[in-house]
């Protein structure tokens, strides 16, 4: 299969507001697959969100480089779509607003955005809310107008930055469901960037351990779980093991960054 986003030796370095250096990510190489679904996942301060905004192309100034396709990133790229943690939708737009805005923007006529976008709409489970403002909707829900509204303008690789991070376990469980059902049907290539073990071996065919900063590729856990996949896989004692691994992996990086805060 050909590797639709490389990452090659990349690191990066920047500067706190205070002056001081920071050595977020160091040496990174990963290849995703066309169509897998790669997490990453690592304690606070390991570089996650930085490589994300790397490959996403809102972080320039590195060392290293990212190709799509064999084609060396610069900037944004239009077969990159980004989901982020924090609640994005327009309060003054509808749902269905929200999720046509992309096309909007892009000069797609009123009826061939509407369509598309209901499609999309359906596809999160959003149906019969089309109509509704985000002040109407409940975290998951304004999550997967999100999500929606960056799979309208059909991107081939979908990056997400802790996107059910502000919600509770029981809403992430049901809505990782959601996402798998999506990843189903359109096939895209995706890679979650995670602090949570169990979403990331509910969801992924590889998940990516990263060390404390600077960050580093500690190690790269296949997920042999059979698909198609659920949260009511989570009760299995195959599952129960590889989210002890991945543990035992994060335990002593999370270690260190909880030694370095209480030093701060």
């Amino acid at each position: 299969m050909a590797s639709t986003l490389e990452i090659h030796d990349l690191s990066k370095h920047y500067r706190r507001e205070d002056g001081s250096a920071v050595h977020a990510l160091d040496h990174v190489s990963l290849a995703v697959e066309e169509g897998e679904f790669v997490s990453v996942i690592g304690p606070s301060g390991c570089g996650k969100s930085t490589l994300f905004s790397v490959i996403g192309g809102l972080v320039g100034d590195y060392e290293g480089e990212v190709r799509v396709d064999g084609r060396p990133l610069r900037g944004t790229h239009r077969d990159i779509g980004m989901v982020f943690q924090e609640e994005s939708t327009f309060p003054w737009r509808t749902t269905l607003e929200n999720v046509a805005f992309p096309l909007e923007i892009a000069g797609v006529g009123k009826a061939e955005r509407d369509e598309t976008a209901r499609r999309f709409i359906r596809l999160v489970g959003l149906e019969g809310f089309e109509d509704r403002y985000p002040a109407e909707l409940s975290g998951g829900m304004k999550q997967r107008t999100a999500i929606a509204r960056t799979l309208a303008f059909s991107p081939k690789i979908m990056l997400m930055d802790e996107p059910f991070g502000a919600l509770d376990e029981q809403t992430r469980m049901l809505l990782g469901d959601k996402i798998l059902h999506i990843w189903r049907e359109l096939k895209q290539t995706t890679l979650l960037i995670t602090h949570n073990i169990t979403e990331a071996v509910q969801l992924s065919d590889r998940v990516v351990v990263m060390s404390f900063r600077p960050g580093r590729i500690k190690e790269i856990i296949p997920i042999d779980l059979p698909r198609p996949r659920s949260s009511e896989i989570i009760s299995t004692d195959a599952f129960g093991r590889y989210v002890g691994a991945i543990w035992q992996l994060l335990r002593e990086e999370a270690s260190k960054g909880m030694i370095e805060s209480e030093h701060v």
